[in-house]
């Protein structure tokens, strides 16, 4: 929550990692991985923009040819660990077409291994779709009660907790079924997190923004979405909650980063407002490394210039 600072979501599974890469032709081990992964942290001057990045099962544990782990890398940087410790959203039984994130089984002994590999906060994202349906008070209830005792044994072991409650922006809805749903799930996971005994001024708040489905026929403008985001934090997001990094949620690089700024021109805001961006910070730089050694320089200067212009996005306004 640095002023300026953003974080690097970095989390992607395997396979999520697998489809990324297949759809430009770049062959996906474990290798593979580990060089992409290699040459986003180590792009020069990163931490001057990016606080923190999130590393998936696999990263956290894998070590270059140097025999030095992403951990270690990093910190030398000066950007801090993170580890996904939710295992994915799996159908909610009873409720067809909704899921509930699992993961808490063992929880408290994985928080414990992974503190001891170097990872100082979390991440646990939830799933909220939005249909004629859904979702039900059932599925956001369910989601917001792993949620906050994900974010309690987090503090009891150690790490900083990002509570991530994404409301999809798939389908056709308008900006005003996205800011009604994403009240309803806020409302019901700050009241596990109260429940639960949550020090919201040692979590991280990873919310999705208010804006209309991505076929939706009634789009909307920059300031509006800021307005509505803004409005619908203000209401339902505590004062004490130690920061707010946004999800990008599929949008276009561009849309994020200009939503954000507008939000932080809003202000003054109760909490900090920036990003954890994995796609928006991502997806350029991959087209252009596709696999060859001979893009990284390329590589590395179109995260840093993404990484630059969300920084400066998250600067609220004099």
């Amino acid at each position: 929550m640095a002023r300026g600072k953003g974080i690097l979501a970095a989390d992607e599974s395997t396979p999520t990692l697998t489809k990324r890469f297949d759809k430009l032709s770049i062959t996906s081990t474990a290798e593979t991985r580990m060089a992409w992964r290699e040459l986003l942290f180590s792009s020069p001057g990163l931490s001057e923009w990016i606080s923190g990045v999130i590393l998936y099962d696999e990263t956290i544990r894998q070590n270059n040819p140097e025999g030095r782990g992403f951990v270690e890398m990093l910190d030398k940087w000066g950007i801090i660990a993170g580890i996904k410790l939710d295992t994915g959203a799996k159908p909610l039984a009873g409720f067809i077409g909704e899921t509930v994130t699992e993961g808490l089984d063992g929880l408290n002994q994985r928080v414990e291994e992974y503190y001891k590999l170097g990872a100082r906060f979390a991440k646990w994202r939830a799933v909220i779709s939005i249909s004629e349906t859904s979702p039900t008070d059932a599925c956001i209830e369910a989601n917001a009660h792993a949620l906050a005792r994900y974010a309690k044994i987090c503090q009891e072991g150690g790490l900083v907790p990002i509570v991530e409650p994404e409301v999809l922006m798939d389908g056709e809805h308008s900006i005003e079924v996205c800011y009604s749903v994403t009240e309803r799930t806020l409302l019901a996971v700050f009241e596990q997190l109260r429940v639960q005994e949550v020090k919201l001024e040692a979590m991280i708040l990873k919310p999705s923004m208010v804006l209309p489905a991505s076929d939706s026929p009634a789009q909307v403008s920059t300031t509006e979405v800021a307005e509505a985001t803004v409005k619908c934090y203000l209401r339902n997001v505590p004062a004490a909650v130690g920061g707010i990094a946004l999800l990008s949620g599929g949008q276009k690089e561009e849309n994020a980063t200009a939503h954000l700024a507008a939000m932080n021109k809003l202000g003054p805001l109760p909490w900090p407002l920036t990003f954890s961006y994995g796609r928006a910070l991502q997806d350029r730089p991959m087209r252009i490394w596709g696999g060859k050694q001979e893009n990284s320089s390329d590589t590395q200067a179109a995260l840093l210039e993404l990484a630059q212009a969300n920084s400066q996005a998250s600067i609220p306004s004099s």
